[in-house]
């Protein structure tokens, strides 16, 4: 059975109590956890992916009923590729004892494991990306102590005790998998800088991963998603449109890789105005992108939260606009980017920008501007038939992943792509991170090498030369002869 609250001993705790408490436990069972084989190892996280796919519906109700954002049905194909997909790309990784050997080179790489993961869970996915923290971290022989979001502490706890139960099943110590059910930041800044932390996995806003870079520990941080998505005149409309408004609509535009500006060349915007309404989306007129406008960023430069992962009609409703019950997305026409213009902001809910652009130079100079006010080293999409520029645009711009004629959202984390599928991307030093990698289980394990001498070298001896110049040149003028002489004289007192 899934509960959705701590026990009455973890909530009358203080938040540094239970971080203590937590920590202690989940190290302890890591200590155990780290003589186990591989086996035993991929018998567990096996056992845990089985069981949180197999609870994926349930988990996606819990999430979308404590944290009114998303849409049941996406949520579930998260939780699927939190569990499924991520097991099936790791479960052949070596993460114990010797994992590879060079015979000729007489190097053994051996794998070991950080300790103690501290893993920080936004609230727009909150059992799927626990879920995929779990699994990366219990192939690699860690202990993990999770901090749920405040809005989202119920669901987050009722997948990690999917997670533990289905572990202590399969044979893990009890404890290696740990929730903090306070909703307090002070307890996410004691787990972060607690001495028995060793790694940090943090995904959320920008200050929750500087907090993360902050602590003194080895962290891997993520930075904003601003996506801008280009649909040049060689694309395949129908098909590049369909995607877009399916993947802007997707859990309603809750993945840090949605789509947020979409730009489209101008031989190809007529078009695609007329079949973007065809497929649901509502274009605002001037007056009712003014309103929307408000609704987006009340304050300069910063989104307003009440719209992330919300309906088009609740979002209309706030702005005072009246939609069909039909509309997937909504879309207003802008011409301008900066702080002071909210559609050209990273929006979390399914609200997309639209550009005109003259040629793919002009879009690529807009792309830039987009990742530079907020989604630099993320994700950038294009929809074309032109493969040379595709890796143009992705040579020339400053993202860590570029994916092409796909659904940016699902394209970004590995579901209808070859990357690895994560739920934690990073964003180099483009984004101030220290990957640019779709973070997974080869992020949290050591490698130690053993390497046998191969060549003799020799070591030459200090020329004389060198020694005598030494010798002469050493400073006696600051000796203090009479202390020398009193020393002398006191010696020579004792041996008499």
């Amino acid at each position: 059975m899934i509960h959705l609250f701590g026990t009455e001993q973890e909530n009358n705790s203080s938040p540094q109590q239970e971080v203590d408490a937590k920590v202690q436990l989940a190290l302890e069972a890591q200590k155990i956890y780290e003589t186990y084989s591989q086996q035993q190892v991929d018998r567990i996280v096996k056992a845990i992916a089985d069981a949180t796919y197999a609870k994926s519906l349930e988990l996606a109700q819990l999430a979308v009923q404590e944290t009114g954002m998303g849409v049941v049905a996406h949520k579930k194909m998260k939780n699927e590729v939190g569990s499924k997909a991520v097991y099936e790309d790791i479960k052949a990784l070596k993460t114990v004892g010797i994992i590879s050997e060079n015979r000729m080179k007489k190097v053994v790489e051996m794998a070991a494991p950080y300790g103690v993961v501290a893993a920080i869970i936004p609230t727009t996915n909150p059992t799927s990306t626990a879920i995929f923290k779990v699994l990366i971290a219990l192939k690699t022989r860690n202990a993990i102590v999770v901090s749920p979001h405040p809005y989202a502490v119920g669901c987050t706890k009722a997948a990690l005790e999917v997670c533990e139960e289905a572990a202590v099943k399969a044979g893990a110590p009890p404890g290696l998998i740990q929730c903090l059910t306070q909703k307090s930041m002070e307890a996410t800044q004691s787990l972060m800088t607690h001495p028995n932390t060793h790694v940090i996995l943090a995904t959320g806003g920008g200050g929750l991963v500087k907090a993360a870079y902050s602590s003194g520990k080895p962290a891997y941080g993520v930075g904003p998603g601003n996506v801008p998505v280009y649909v040049e005149k060689s694309a395949k409309l129908d098909k590049a449109l369909k995607q877009i408004v399916d993947s802007k609509s997707f859990d309603y535009g809750t993945i840090c890789a949605t789509e947020q500006a979409l730009i489209v060349d101008g031989a190809i915007y007529d078009k695609t105005l007329d079949k973007l309404q065809k497929l649901g989306a509502y274009l605002l007129n001037d007056v009712e992108k003014a309103k929307m406008e408000k609704v987006i960023s009340p304050e300069v430069g910063k989104v307003n939260p009440k719209i992330v992962g919300r309906s088009p009609q609740t979002i209309a409703q706030m702005a005072g606009i009246t939609i069909p019950t039909n509309t997937k997305i909504i879309i207003g026409i802008e011409t301008k980017v900066g702080k002071d213009v909210p559609f050209s902001l990273e929006k979390l809910s399914p609200i997309l920008a639209l550009y005109k652009v003259q040629s793919s130079d002009e879009a690529k100079s807009l792309c830039l501007q987009l990742l530079n006010l907020g989604g630099r080293g993320h994700t950038l999409s294009i929809h074309t038939e032109n493969d040379k520029l595709a890796k143009e645009f992705a040579l020339d711009l400053p993202v860590s992943r570029i994916v092409v004629n796909t659904m940016a959202t699902m394209g970004a984390v590995g579901g209808t792509t070859n990357l690895r599928p994560s739920f934690t991307l990073g964003c180099g030093t483009f984004g101030g991170n220290i990957t640019s990698d779709n973070i997974s289980a080869e992020h949290l394990m050591l490698t130690k090498r053993l390497s046998y001498g191969v060549r003799e070298v020799s070591v030459p001896s200090a020329p004389v030369e060198q020694i005598e110049h030494f010798v002469k040149s050493t400073d006696t003028s600051a000796i203090d002869e009479a202390l020398v002489a009193k020393i002398v004289e006191e010696v020579i007192k004792k041996l008499q």
